[in-house]
């Protein structure tokens, strides 16, 4: 069998290494003693995606060597959560007898939960058509009587569900559980026990402060959700129309009235708030009303352009999630000039990578 291991012994050396190299990188800034949230050392991933290889009359997953570029057999997946594992298993036997679900197979992805559910997508050069419809609904019927376990199958302009396309997890936070829809080909935060230890860290910020809230880039809610009881209102916006549907969702099964989601980018609500440009999205919003003393940002790998970090700079409280060190320390140019770094940590979600998961929260001088 193929296996993907993990050195464990190794773990503390690469997590110390980040810590040193995070801590001299923004050292200029007069940051605090940095804070350190670990990871679970093995099977930590909820979310993998593995190209299909086709030998003969075998077949199995593959990845490829980031530097020789050469394809690895994987059988087992150290890093992938124990349900990940499990079903890589199981897929491969029963994809291997079965011509018509694994021809022109070239591609799958696993989501799974700490909840215990998982939701497989299979890509193929191939159009899906009754044969494999049927093939495709008998496995899932056979592996229901198993797991919680919904199918997505995926060809060019077909997108064909059995059952969900979504996961529903659930985080348990400083004593309180929290309920997720987490849509397939949406971003959500693949190592599950950190994000709970991200959530209570930004919880922990939120708890002494008051007023109103507004977040950037909030995805499927998933700070707002669990920070909105520590404010009187949480205005949220997201540019990503799927990721708006699961936060609604995750709104009503939260039980969350003091929140509302905006669908506009952060450049587009910018110019809202300077009045450059009127939004239909935002009737019936009264941008004026809200008192939001603290801002959330949680942007993508390029960070905040520079219009919005001055937007941001505005607000007395700035938490500012990152999982790109350098495109953090470039805004932080910014954003140091008028706010001081209160607290700084990192969140070990990919281990044994170079990635870094930050957090930064930042007081007005």
């Amino acid at each position: 069998m193929a296996v993907i291991k993990i050195d464990a012994s190794q773990y503390e050396q690469q997590l110390l290494e980040k810590q040193q190299r995070i801590s001299t990188q923004f050292a200029r800034f007069n940051a605090p003693e940095l804070e350190v949230y670990d990871s679970e050392k093995s099977h930590y991933r909820q979310r993998c995606e593995f190209r299909v290889w086709h030998d003969d009359e075998d077949l199995y997953h593959i990845m490829f060597d980031q530097q020789s570029k050469e394809k690895i057999r994987v059988d087992s997946f150290d890093p992938g959560a124990p349900l990940v594992n499990e079903l890589m298993q199981v897929m491969m036997e029963k994809l291997r007898n079965n011509e018509t679900l694994r021809r022109k197979l070239f591609q799958i992805d696993y989501l799974s939960t700490l909840s215990g559910e998982i939701l497989i997508s299979l890509l193929y050069h191939k159009q899906l058509d009754d044969k494999w419809h049927e093939a495709m609904s008998t496995l899932r019927a056979e592996l229901q009587q198993t797991y919680k376990i919904d199918f997505i199958g995926r060809a060019r302009k077909q997108k064909v569900v059995f059952g969900d396309d979504f996961v529903t997890e659930k985080l348990r936070v400083d004593g309180t559980e929290y309920t997720y829809q987490q849509v397939e080909n949406s971003f959500t935060q693949p190592n599950a026990k950190v994000n709970e230890k991200m959530l209570s860290w930004a919880k922990s910020i939120a708890r002494p402060l008051s007023n109103d809230l507004l977040e950037l880039y909030c995805g499927n809610g998933n700070f707002s959700i669990a920070l909105a009881e520590h404010f009187d209102r949480v205005l949220a916006t997201e540019i990503s129309k799927s990721s708006v549907h699961s936060a609604q969702y995750n709104i009503a099964a939260n039980k969350v009235s003091n929140l509302d989601i905006i669908r506009m980018s952060s450049e587009e609500f910018t110019d809202a708030m300077q009045g450059k440009r009127n939004f239909s999205r935002l009737n019936g919003i009264d941008l004026q009303s809200y008192n939001c003393q603290t801002i959330l940002v949680d942007p993508p790998r390029a960070g905040m352009d520079e219009l919005t970090c001055r937007l941001v700079s505005n607000y007395d409280n700035i938490i500012y999630i990152s999982c790109n060190p350098d495109t953090l320390e470039r805004d932080l140019e910014i954003l140091s000039e008028t706010h001081n770094i209160s607290r700084i940590a990192i969140f070990d979600q990919f281990p044994y990578t170079h990635h870094v998961e930050s957090g930064v929260f930042l007081t007005r001088k």
